[in-house]
């Protein structure tokens, strides 16, 4: 299902109260409005009901119009001032909601500000699943373990499939006469299995496109035209049924980003004696707007150390998107820090995989926990008063700043306790 509505803050921009009541009416392009997305919305003996699962969709322009907040008094990130008419309540989001999952991932355990980084990732298209206030409560009250309330793997698959002298290594099949439902047979050890296609998988899009309205005729002339490569977004039977059921839509967003042929890659640089070795140009992007690309990374010096390839288009520096800036921008943000810089890259392969697809390579960054070993890109400065983002640029809005993603602000609602706050 997909959202074309939009949000306006009127509280946080000074633009007024909003008292007046909305009729909402069905659209058949947008779908009903408020939907029951769960299968079991009674609360069980112990008082704690049923997460609820929501997908948003909203124009590059807009935001999902909600705020996520964190405050003194209540446990788990809370969703509030939800805007009338706006995308998250024509879904369903209640005030008081706790935020469980972003995408599949359980994100109670996270601090606020990595869980505004995972939805600001995601672009334009989010998977949410909350619990109502007091379900949370008593959860928590009970010492459940939420993250065992939600299913246990809900994510799609997208596989880049290089074709080999037999072939791609599977088969479509789906009954005569029928649009846009195709199952895949994969042959063992084969192309399509060495890319991650599991048998029996249903197959969604092609190549970046839905395969929702191909007949069996038109997908088979379309696989014939995408040469020796291609790149198949496709769910077990279980992930789809449970799309399915919810009445929610599969996309590429959501796919499980261990089988992605092509990720960002982040380079921690040491300045040198000599500096860091690499000249940063300015050039026109496969997408066809201006990008910061990598080049004459010099031998034994820290660019190339660290990884650093000819090529390379910069995406992030020092946890903040480039997306916007232009050459003089983007170097005052490596000259930040003197003997230091974190960049996010990706080569050109990747860039044009990402492209092919009409999606972003920051929206599949993972920014492991700690526990795990791995590193999280730095914020830099800390949360303080500051403007908040309305519209952020796309896809590639990936990790704002803390000056330009947070706000402590005063709540009347806890009678003037600090709380973190962010709207989307």
């Amino acid at each position: 299902m997909e959202i074309l509505s939009g949000w306006v803050l009127s509280k946080m921009l000074g633009l007024g109260d909003k008292t007046s009541i909305i009729k909402f009416e069905f659209n058949p392009k947008d779908g009903i409005d408020n939907p029951a997305l769960t299968l079991a919305e009674d609360t069980d003996a112990e008082g704690v009901g049923e997460p609820r699962f929501y997908f948003l969709s909203k124009d590059s322009t807009e935001t999902f119009g909600f705020c996520l907040h964190e405050e003194l008094s209540c446990q788990g990130h809370i969703i509030r001032q939800i805007e009338l008419g706006g995308v998250a309540q024509r879904r369903g989001l209640q005030d008081g909601d706790r935020l469980l999952q972003v995408n599949g991932h359980f994100v109670d355990h996270l601090d606020h500000m990595r869980v505004v980084q995972r939805i600001k990732a995601s672009g334009n298209q989010v998977l949410l699943a909350v619990l109502d206030g007091d379900s949370y409560e008593a959860a928590k009250s009970l010492g459940r373990d939420l993250s065992q309330m939600l299913p246990a793997d809900i994510h799609p698959r997208l596989c880049h499939v290089t074709r080999d002298k037999s072939g791609f290594g599977f088969t479509v099949s789906g009954p005569e006469g029928t649009k846009g439902t195709f199952q895949l047979s994969v042959r063992q050890d084969g192309p399509a299995d060495r890319a991650g296609v599991p048998a029996g998988s249903w197959l969604l899009e092609l190549n970046g496109d839905s395969v929702k309205s191909y007949s069996h005729t038109q997908l088979t002339r379309k696989l014939k035209q995408s040469g020796n490569k291609v790149t198949l977004l496709v769910a077990s039977s279980a992930v789809e049924e449970f799309y399915r059921l919810r009445g929610l839509r599969v996309t590429a967003a959501l796919a499980d980003p261990a089988w992605l042929p092509f990720k960002a890659r982040e380079l921690h640089l040491v300045k040198g004696p000599v500096g860091y070795g690499f000249l940063l140009k300015e050039d026109d992007c496969i997408s066809g707007g201006i990008g910061q690309f990598l080049w004459e990374v010099d031998e034994g010096l820290p660019a190339e150390q660290a990884g650093m390839k000819d090529g390379d288009r910069v995406l992030a520096v020092n946890g903040e998107s480039i997306e916007g800036l232009d050459h003089e921008q983007t170097v005052h943000r490596i000259r930040a820090h003197e003997e230091w810089v974190t960049l996010l890259v990706i080569d050109p392969a990747g860039d044009e995989f990402y492209h092919s697809i009409g999606l972003s390579p920051l929206q599949f960054f993972e920014d492991s926990d700690p526990a795990s070993g791995s590193c999280t890109p730095s914020l830099s400065g800390s949360p303080g008063p500051c403007h908040v983002e309305v519209a952020p640029k796309g896809p590639a809005s990936w990790l704002m700043a803390a000056a330009n993603s947070i706000e402590l602000v005063q709540s009347s609602r806890q009678q003037e306790q600090k709380r973190l706050c962010q709207s989307f």
